[in-house]
């Protein structure tokens, strides 16, 4: 499967790097030009036991890549995973959504043919809706199918969490998806 992980944080990195360890032919994308150039000079900007030798292994063995430019790895995509901050509002801890829908608008611009589009960003319930309305609205003829994949990784466990998860939790009404 080829996937595009959107955002290189704490999810997104650590999922990219173990999708690719499954097998899976993913490109981890995101704005951040100095980051993306840090990994690919093999330097992982967050600590997790273990993540540097794993995206070392999976950028050697070609199944692992990072990119500022979505368009490419979203158009050749199976599945998009959103994996960007929803930092919290002080005060209230509103999650603050605006990244998760300006990747979802980016995103819409760049799919062709059939597409699971994930978030996997902690949000809150009834965020996948409003994702498939503004991907819908800036693309209709997207064939795509929304999805919900939340992550439940645990710093400092996050590698062991994602490969052998007590739980997986994966939301949509579609077959297809």
């Amino acid at each position: 499967m080829r996937i595009a992980m959107i955002g290189t944080g704490y999810v997104g990195l650590v999922s990219g790097a173990c999708f690719a360890d499954f097998g899976h032919d993913v490109t981890c994308v995101d704005k951040d030009e100095k980051k993306i150039a840090a990994l690919h000079r093999g330097e992982i900007p967050i600590y997790e036991p273990g993540l540097d030798e794993l995206v070392a292994t999976n950028v050697k063995a070609k199944r692992l890549d990072f990119t500022t430019d979505l368009s490419k790895p979203v158009a050749d995509a199976d599945a998009v995973f959103i994996a960007v901050g929803t930092p919290s509002r002080r005060g209230d801890g509103h999650a603050d959504l605006s990244y998760v829908y300006a990747a979802a608008k980016e995103i819409a611009q760049s799919l062709t043919g059939f597409t699971v589009v994930v978030t996997k960003s902690t949000v809150p319930v009834g965020t996948g809706d409003e994702v498939e309305r503004i991907i819908r609205e800036a693309n209709p003829a997207a064939d795509v199918v929304v999805a919900s994949n939340p992550e439940f990784l645990r710093e400092g466990a996050a590698i062991r969490d994602f490969k052998f998860p007590d739980r997986v939790v994966v939301g949509t009404s579609d077959e297809r998806g």
